[in-house]
């Protein structure tokens, strides 16, 4: 099963990154059977209007997909939290939002979204640029988990924690104790903002690949995981830069 994750920057394009592509062809080149990917546009102008997880699932041939919607509006300008009935997953939507996707080659035969909650404090952070990047203060946003049950017996859950510093580690835990109460073998992927292999020291879950993923020009930190409850035996996915997005993509076949 080859498992990946993405943030995916609302498909940016970073020339800094390599040759710019399409964020659809940039995640059809991927090959991946378990696509998580964060930081995904629907409706938004900036991304054309698009609705990014459906149609990617639709360029990948799967009809087993889920968007997890975290703010109503664009990050960084004007946005407000889901209200109740705005978050559920495939509902009909037709204002802008942002958040956090899940596709899969594989069936689901259930899906679930975790609340995990928020920062009421933001931070200076750099956002990307062809010209390399620039600081803004950033307030944080909801962070939800996105949870798939698939059919070959892994439970896998998509996430992209918080910015700010304990907030995100605390988050991971909150979802770590959530998923034991499911079935299966449990997988967490996505950004999870804490570099230094934080996850893999400091909690009982094995971090899959060691690879710096930011910024995507020049790595020099992981941001990026794919966690798992248990040991696996992985091979590392290795991926050529695409040009979009200021994360590179981090992914394992698990056999």
């Amino acid at each position: 099963m080859k498992v990946i994750s993405w943030n995916l920057l609302h498909g940016q394009s970073i020339e800094a990154a390599g040759a710019p592509q399409t964020w659809i062809s940039a995640c059809a080149t991927l090959g991946a059977e378990v696509l998580g990917l964060q930081e995904v546009d629907e409706n938004q102008p900036r991304s054309g209007g698009a609705k990014q997880v459906e149609e990617i699932a639709q360029a990948l041939g799967t009809t087993h997909w889920a968007y997890a919607r975290t703010v109503i509006g664009t990050p960084g300008e004007k946005w407000r939290h889901p209200a109740e009935g705005e978050g559920v997953l495939h509902a009909e939507f037709s204002e802008p939002s942002y958040g956090i996707g899940l596709i899969s080659m594989i069936p689901v035969s259930r899906w679930s979204r975790l609340e995990l909650g928020r920062s009421w404090i933001g931070l200076p952070l750099p956002v990307a640029s062809n010209k390399g990047a620039r600081f803004i203060y950033v307030k944080d946003e909801p962070r939800v988990a996105l949870i798939a049950e698939l059919v070959n017996g892994y439970t896998v859950a998509v996430t992209h924690l918080s910015f700010v510093p304990f907030v995100n580690y605390f988050q991971l835990r909150k979802l770590q104790r959530t998923l034991k109460k499911l079935p299966g073998r449990k997988l967490i992927i996505g950004d999870l903002n804490l570099g230094w292999n934080i996850p893999g020291r400091f909690t009982k879950w094995n971090s899959l690949l060691s690879k710096n993923t930011y910024p995507s020009w020049k790595p020099a930190i992981q941001f990026d995981y794919i966690l798992a409850a248990q040991p696996e035996s992985t091979t590392p996915l290795i991926h050529p830069a695409v040009g979009v997005s200021d994360h590179a993509s981090i992914g394992v076949e698990i056999h």
